[in-house]
């Protein structure tokens, strides 16, 4: 008897070519989470990800559910710009390297413009071994505020996604999903929109769907009103011993990253939480050491919500913390991180 994986499966083979999925979506829209279902819920897939992060430290790295398949991560800022040499060079190692693989899956950072990813695979002479299958465009249900409305980054993610997925339906009222639906429309009349809690959506409505138009993606891009610019500022800055500190600005979106191989107070960073950390970050994510636990403490932050879950270390311990946000007081921030350090 066939299943839906069995059919998904001989669905991606028949087709010859690698079909490639491109994970799109604003700061803590749930891309990580997307794709560890997938991965997870694969079966009989070969399965090769990309990972790209906006920030020095490698966090999503750590994230992701390992698995057989190989994963590159490609930790340069901005896949959309000057890694599309890299991006392209991962590819063909993959293919070369695996004779095996069926698919491929890039998830890009949350200030990433998917279209010219999608440019570059497509203007490259990968056409002949692998198809842009879809953009998934992750949207954060709880989140999606007037901030990410005027951003020219999460509106062209949104005009380029062939699925929009609104995930985190679960944290907010259905008046306000068919609020942010209204909203999306205005950006995309014709969107394909699919519902989902923690990204869990059948993997035969994401994988091999066939859903990308180039002939759309040419349209969409010589619109007058659609421009693509993207920024940069890298500034690096090693002033302490034990610790490192980074960032990267995209669109006025500035990444401060902070490691040290000294644990937490547990206090301290909870203080730091209540007291110092102001709205004006609006993305962070970490791994956590506490000097109180002998636990591994996944951090993220979306918006106002916070969570932190623990599990067994596996590896050297350190902590590893991106914050992102517009108009951070960087000196500040990493000052007080460091007095979060225990003595």
């Amino acid at each position: 008897m066939k299943t839906v994986e069995s059919d998904l499966q001989e669905d991606i083979v028949s087709k010859g070519s690698i079909p490639i999925t491109i994970i799109s979506g604003f700061l803590g829209s749930g891309k990580t989470t997307l794709l560890n279902h997938i991965l997870t819920n694969q079966k009989g897939i070969k399965t090769a990800v990309l990972v790209n992060e906006f920030g020095e430290i490698g966090i999503d790295n750590n994230l992701i559910i390992k698995t057989e398949d190989e994963m590159i991560e490609l930790n340069n800022g901005c896949v959309c710009c000057s890694i599309n040499g890299e991006l392209l060079e991962a590819i063909e190692k993959l293919i070369n390297n695996n004779k095996q693989l069926d698919y491929i899956i890039i998830e890009t950072t949350g200030l990433a413009d998917p279209l010219p990813v999608a440019m570059t695979l497509l203007g490259s002479e990968l056409r002949d071994k692998t198809r842009l299958d879809s953009i998934i465009t992750l949207i954060d249900a709880e989140n999606f505020n007037n901030i990410i409305l005027q951003s020219k980054i999460a509106r062209s993610q949104i005009i380029y996604g062939d699925i929009l997925l609104l995930n985190k339906c679960d944290l907010v009222s259905n008046k306000d999903i068919e609020e942010t639906l209204s909203k999306i429309k205005e950006i995309k009349n014709d969107a394909r929109i699919l519902k989902s809690i923690k990204g869990k959506i059948p993997l035969n409505l994401l994988l091999s769907v066939g859903l990308f138009e180039t002939d759309a993606i040419n349209q969409n891009s010589s619109n007058p009103n659609h421009s693509h610019d993207h920024s940069h500022d890298h500034s690096h800055d090693h002033s302490h011993d034990h610790s490192k500190k980074e960032n990267k600005k995209i669109e006025d979106f500035l990444s401060i990253s902070f490691q040290t191989k000294k644990p937490f107070s547990l206090r301290k960073f909870q203080y730091f939480l209540d007291n110092q950390l102001k709205d004006n970050v609006f993305r962070a994510k970490g791994i956590l050491w506490f000097s109180e636990s002998e636990r591994k403490h996944v951090f993220h932050l979306a918006g106002k919500r916070i969570s932190i879950e623990d599990s067994a270390w596996e590896g050297e311990r350190n902590n590893q913390l991106v914050l992102i946000g517009k108009e951070l007081d960087q000196e500040k921030i990493l000052s007080q991180l460091n007095s979060c350090i225990e003595n």
